[in-house]
């Protein structure tokens, strides 16, 4: 896949001055709206997970005009729902030396020097608000003895900072927003769509204008308009099949908007979570996540010897490898993800991995249940054993929990600046969907906390310093005609192949290929093989896919299939970002790019930018974003 440079790109809304009072700055300096024009002033906003519900919420509750769209039955659906662990805020509530400054710090060697300092800093800034809007939502964070809010540890830090709701946090907090949303459905500000797809993004006079959408019931062919449109459609880690995402999660919605000119920035930075229930057959759809929380009190280990077939019961501690504890002492079991993943990997790759196929580690909770009680380790990670059980068939009270890496998060995504725009003006980014503020590596319990930073106070304040200049008057039903077009004949050209193979069978095709050639070790080799073959398998698709039904019914072989489309497109960028990155950096690991302990090897004189790629029919154009650290010095990351 041929590819050439374009001109740099810079985020030009991000103040100077002082870290500290940029946001505060910016908040200033943006234009304002008053309440009258806001009124007349329309917002469509696509998704509706902690990013999308709470942006919705907050727009409508400030007076504009919202529409919001979900392809599930019901907002409190999105795939937020399951997220487990808890949410990071730099509160310092248990006095053991954290701070706004630590968050950022951490976050940003977390990223691996990979993200932008002014938005990680807003980030941490942010953070504690969100805990106190959670709050006085209700949400039941779970609390000390004393009464005070509870937090615990998770990987990257040395602090406390993660606030939770037992394991199911994600749940919660998407609650509050959800709760907070059907306010203004019922107030009156927004307007709910359930169960429409986006199909398209409608780009008019340059902006962003409105989108063409699939009622997902009847498969009615809709078309919205607004001055601005704000995607929070979440990541795209589906595109390996097997993850810990829903189903249902997709790419279509951003990858539209980059075929409409939004710039892609980063695909290849792909999280995998160490902490995941492993592969246990063929037929498998996707994978369950174990909470990262759990390593704060179990322990990874695995036997000394290889191929040792011995229960873990069995096995004498003077034979056991605690290897995060070994070789990372500092942090132990709480390195972050990348490097557990990569660790376990290593173990399993030199035979002594446990369980089937010998890709599994112990997660084991004996010493804690011993120093704590059942009844206190039950308490806190209760509703999590009994998923593991339920799934697994063993009780992790009685016996190690078996864990391996698996897909989770995705650090890619739109290229937005300071105030959250694409580079199609009125096309607002948010959350997972955007590029992001995690660099190459996302920090455990940051996913919840950038989601509702967005949504609740970031984008609220920039999109109305955009929106000052509006309405922008009508849309060209020139332009309007033509996005609908694109998405209709899609959809005939999908129901008219009538092949032999079903889209889930591409998808796990695509998805292994994808896995085993730019997963969690990638090589020249491995990145040239997969470039080679995705555009023979696309073509495949296209000749042989059968689609069943109609379009115009509920028919979700149809959905599967539009959105497996458009993972072919992606999957092959990824591919290609991968391959020019010739460094390694957080999740990106090249095996030619290591130093002597086999940790990524950075390669900041070439690469410390984010890679921003722009879709044109002469081919994917690279545009780089130079990545300027004045407070945090680049340094080889260690957590030994």
């Amino acid at each position: 896949m041929k590819y050439t440079e374009g001109p740099e790109i810079r985020d030009t809304k991000a103040p100077a001055g002082p870290i500290e009072e940029r946001w505060e700055k910016r908040k200033f300096s943006a234009k304002l709206v008053n309440p009258a024009n806001k009124r007349k002033l329309n917002v469509i906003v696509v998704g509706t997970g902690l990013a999308g519900g709470s942006a919705a919420a907050t727009l409508g509750e400030l007076g504009y005009n919202v529409k919001s769209f979900c392809y599930q039955d019901s907002p409190r659906r999105a795939h937020s729902i399951a997220a487990q662990g808890g949410i990071n805020a730099a509160k310092n509530y248990r006095g053991d030396g954290d701070s706004i400054y630590r968050l950022f710090y951490d976050t940003v060697k977390g990223g691996d020097f990979r993200a932008r300092e002014s938005n990680v800093y807003r980030l941490a800034q942010v953070s504690v608000n969100i805990i106190d809007q959670a709050v006085a939502q209700g949400v039941p964070f779970a609390r000390e003895y004393g009464g005070l809010l509870d937090t615990r540890s998770f990987g990257g830090a040395q602090v406390s900072r993660t606030f939770y709701a037992r394991g199911q946090t994600g749940q919660q907090l998407l609650l509050g927003a959800y709760q907070a949303l059907e306010r203004q459905v019922a107030a009156g500000t927004v307007t709910m769509h359930t169960r429409h797809e986006m199909l398209d993004l409608i780009v008019s006079d340059g902006r962003a204008r409105g989108i063409i959408v699939r009622d997902m019931v009847t498969g009615e062919i809709e078309r919205h308009y607004a001055d601005a449109v704000v995607l929070a459609t979440g990541g795209y880690g589906n595109v390996f099949f097997l993850s810990t995402n829903a189903k249902g999660c997709n790419t279509t919605a951003i990858w539209r908007a980059h075929e409409r000119g939004a710039y892609f920035a980063n695909p290849c930075y792909t999280q995998i979570h160490p902490t995941c229930i492993p592969v246990s057959g063929e037929y498998q759809s996707k994978l369950t996540l174990m909470s990262e929380s759990l390593r704060n009190d179990g322990r990874v280990w695995v036997p000394l010897l290889k191929n040792d077939t011995r229960a873990p019961g069995d096995i004498p501690e003077e034979e056991r490898d605690y290897y995060l504890e070994r070789i990372y002492p500092a942090f132990g079991n709480l390195v972050p993800r990348d490097i557990a993943s990569r660790a376990a990997k290593n173990v399993c790759d030199e035979g002594r991995g446990v369980g089937p196929g010998g890709l599994g580690v112990y997660l084991d909770f004996r010493d804690a249940i011993n120093r704590l009680g059942r009844d206190a380790v039950e308490k806190k990670y209760g509703n999590l054993f009994e998923m593991y059980e339920r799934i697994t068939g063993e009780n992790p009270y009685d016996v190690p929990m078996r864990i391996y890496p698996a897909v989770h998060y995705t650090m890619g995504g739109l290229w937005v600046d300071y105030d959250l725009q694409s580079t199609v003006p009125g096309l607002f980014v948010i959350g997972e969907a955007n590029f992001s503020d995690h660099g190459a590596n996302r920090l455990g319990a940051s996913a919840l906390m950038q989601g509702l930073a967005d949504g609740y106070f970031v984008l609220p304040t920039t999109i109305g310093d955009y929106l000052a200049a509006g309405p922008f008057g009508d849309v060209d039903e020139e332009a309007v005609a033509e996005a609908e077009i694109r998405v209709r004949n899609k959809i005939d050209r999908l129901l008219s192949v009538n092949g032999t193979r079903t889209p889930d069978s591409f998808h796990r095709e695509l998805g292994k290929l994808m896995w085993d050639y730019c997963g969690m070790e990638r090589t020249e080799e491995s990145l040239r093989k997969a470039l080679d073959r995705i555009p023979e398998l696309r073509a495949e698709f296209w000749q042989n896919v059968k689609v069943t039904g109609t379009a115009e019914e509920l028919n979700q072989v149809l959905e599967k299939a539009g959105r497996v489309a458009d993972f072919f497109d992606l999957a092959e960028l990824m591919c290609l970002d991968a391959l020019v990155r010739t460094e390694s950096c957080g999740g990106h690991f090249r095996a030619e790019s290591q130093d002597a302990d086999g940790e990524a090897l950075r390669d900041d004189e070439n690469f410390a930018h984010v890679s921003a790629w722009e879709h044109t029919p002469d081919g994917p154009v690279l545009h780089k974003e130079a990545l300027e650290y004045e407070y945090v010095k680049m340094t080889q990351r260690s957590y030994k």
